[in-house]
Order: C-alpha cells, then structure tokens, then sequence
C-alpha cells in the first residue's frame, strides 16, 4: 500500500495522535520540501518535517509492535450523509 498525499486532509501518526496536513512547502536556499502539519489535539500546534520523513515507513526494528506501516497514514473521514 503506497502513502497518499492530501492537502488539508488528517492524518493518524503511527503512535495514535491525528493531524491535518496543512500544505507542503519548499526551502527556497535547498530545495528541500517539508510537510507544514497541526496536531488536532491541545494547542493545535503547528509543525514542519522533511516531507520524506513524514511519508516515511515505521521503523519496525525499534518499533516492532506498531501495526501501521507509514509514520503518518491518511484517515479517510466520511461525510455526514455517508454516516447514515
């Protein structure tokens, strides 16, 4: 199963918090693209990664009972009349 990339949609980080990718951006000096995420839990925090990073697989050596296979996996959220 490939990581989806979806603007404005939430994420569950493999040790169970959600978050909301905000956008991506790119570093103008290097190049380099990251992820601008907010966790969607206490202070709505807003935070930067290397977006390879944040598609990355779990680690399952140092990590070996996570179930989920990607650091961050997209959470398909149905729409209200879909709950019914």
């Amino acid at each position: 199963m490939e990581n989806i990339l979806k603007i404005k949609g939430v994420y569950k980080h493999f040790k169970n918090n959600y978050y909301i990718l905000e956008d991506v951006a790119e570093n103008s000096e290097t190049g380099e693209m990251y992820a601008v995420y907010r966790q969607l839990y206490g202070d709505n925090k807003l935070y930067i990664r290397p977006l390879d990073m944040f598609l990355s697989k779990v680690d399952k050596k140092k990590y070996p009972n996570v179930k989920q296979e990607y650091r961050f996996e997209y959470i398909s959220i149905p729409k209200k009349n879909e709950l019914q």
